[in-house]
């Protein structure tokens, strides 16, 4: 079985966590990991499961506007985001499965999530949405907290049993 993860970063926390989550599938299945300008415009049909993520901005996924802003901050400003990704997706009956994630400033309480706007469009597009999770920077531009690479990566090992076992 085949993974693909698609991530979207600009401080390199999201592709910290990506490349974390791809470890832990990997100990398992085939993963290939791609920017959001680096991946396919589709779903290839040998894939069991595909992971997207990017970071949280203004409570859902990044814009043109918020990127630039990022960069203003010194963040690496990717050619498109993972909003744009999803949506030219064609609309799709594949049998991926799709996994969502972000990251976002470790806070109690944020009103909006990358990860659960991805799931929304994916499921737009017809995809079947396993699971979302969130992964937490110490401040916007990270880094990381503590142990979120080794959540990330039991979350790698949960999907790739999970996606098995169907």
């Amino acid at each position: 079985m085949r993974a693909l993860v698609v991530f979207e970063s600009m401080f390199g926390n999201t592709r910290a966590v990506a490349d974390a989550i791809a470890s832990g599938l990997a100990e398992t299945m085939e993963v290939d990991v791609r920017s959001v300008d680096d991946a396919p415009d589709g779903i290839a049909a040998d894939l069991g499961l595909v992971v997207a993520g990017g970071p949280t901005h203004a409570f859902s996924m990044s814009r043109e506007t918020t990127r630039r802003d990022a960069v203003a901050r010194g963040a690496e400003h990717p050619t498109s985001g993972l909003r744009d990704w999803l949506e030219r997706l064609p609309e799709s009956r594949s049998s991926a499965a799709v996994a969502t994630f972000d990251t976002h400033a470790a806070q109690k309480w944020i009103p909006g999530s990358a990860a659960k706007a991805a799931a929304h469009e994916a499921r737009r597009h017809h995809l079947r949405v396993l699971s979302s999770r969130s992964f937490y920077v110490a401040d916007m531009e990270g880094p990381l907290v503590d142990g979120e690479t080794d959540r990330a990566r039991a979350w790698g090992r949960d999907l790739a049993r999970r996606v098995q076992e169907e």
